[in-house]
Formats: C-alpha cells, structure tokens, sequence
C-alpha cells in the first residue's frame, strides 16, 4: 500500500473528521489575522469591513456573505456537497468563537506572531477540508465555475480577489502588510502541506 493510500482519507468518518477540523482551523487562521491587526486576506478584509459597518459579528458576516455567494452558483453551474454546507455555516462560527477567545495584538511581535500563524493555519485548513472531498468551500466554487467559463484559474482567482480587497478596504477592513505575506505565502504553503496531506 502506497503513502498516499495511506494518508489520503477514504472512509466517510475520516473525511469527516478532516471537513470539521479544517473548518475549525480556518475559523482559527481568520480570527488570528483580525486580531493581528497587520492586514488580512482578501475576503476577510471585506468580511471584516462589511462587519465594521454593519456591526455585524465576523462570523456573522461570514455566514452571510458565504450563503449570498452560493446564489452566483447558479448561472455557474456548480454543485454543493456537505462540506459547501458546512463551510458556510462553521467556518463563521469558529471564526467567532476564536475572535472571542484571542487577545488581541497590542505589540508588532505579538501581531505578527498572529499574521504568520494565521496563514499558516488558512493554508493547511484548505488543505484539509478540500481534501475530504465534500464539496468546494462556496467561494472557491465562483473561482472553478469561472474556469469552467473559459478563464484561468490564475485570472479568475485574480479579478475575484482583487475585488473583494478593495471592497474591503473602502469599507474599512484592515489591508496591510499582512494581505502581502498572505498573497505571497498562501500558494507555495498550500502545495507543501498538500504533499503532506494528499488531494484528489
């Protein structure tokens, strides 16, 4: 039996497991990039301005804007599964319980000690819950129904999340230093833990 045999998870209980403790750790990376205060991912930056002005909790935020997406799924043709499901609804929950529990960075060292835990733990987090194989998360859904339409994955990742950036940033979400290291570290962390944890 081969490594990849091994850790790729194939029976239900064990994708399950990978689903809920990706999401959860997700919620964790995104808390610790708003409580860093250095700059967050694109969509959390326009999560966290949408809750600014709504007053919204982020989690909140998140579980709306991730069920309004889904209705772009539409025209799209894409299909939800469990995980489609449960990212929309988890993902903002875990992300409100850890904001709750985090103190916020008051010193660079401590926020910047967030800024990289917070991209390290997004990058594994995707790992685990696509490789579980229950259904793309409701953003990453627009980005493979885009490619589907013709554009690149490179483009359409492109024109989504430089939209939703500056969105975030007009409406007040934290853009900084942070959003750099994240464009710039997400994708080389994501292929190494995928080695790790193997993708279908």
């Amino acid at each position: 039996m081969s490594e990849a045999s091994v850790q790729r998870p194939s029976s239900i209980p064990a994708r399950l497991v990978r689903l809920y403790s990706g999401l959860a750790l997700y919620g964790g990376g995104i808390a610790l990039q708003i409580e860093s205060g250095m700059g967050n991912a694109p969509w959390n930056a326009f999560h966290q301005g949408v809750a600014l002005r709504t007053g919204l909790s982020i989690g909140t935020v998140i579980i709306l804007v991730g069920a309004a997406v889904m209705v772009l799924w539409l025209p799209l043709r894409e299909r939800p599964g469990l995980g489609t499901i449960s990212n929309i609804v988890f993902v903002g929950l875990f992300a409100d319980a850890a904001v709750h529990l985090l103190p916020t960075a008051t010193h660079w060292a401590l926020g910047s000690l967030y800024m990289v835990l917070g991209v390290v733990a997004i990058a594994l987090a995707t790992v685990m819950y696509i490789g579980a194989r229950m259904g793309p998360g409701p953003r990453d859904g627009i980005m493979t129904g885009l490619t589907r339409l013709g554009l690149s994955v490179r483009l359409s990742r492109f024109l989504i999340e430089i939209t939703v950036l500056a969105a975030g940033w007009l409406l007040g979400g934290t853009v900084g230093v942070g959003t750099v290291v994240f464009a710039v570290a997400i994708g080389p962390l994501t292929q190494l833990f995928a080695r790790r944890f193997p993708m279908e």
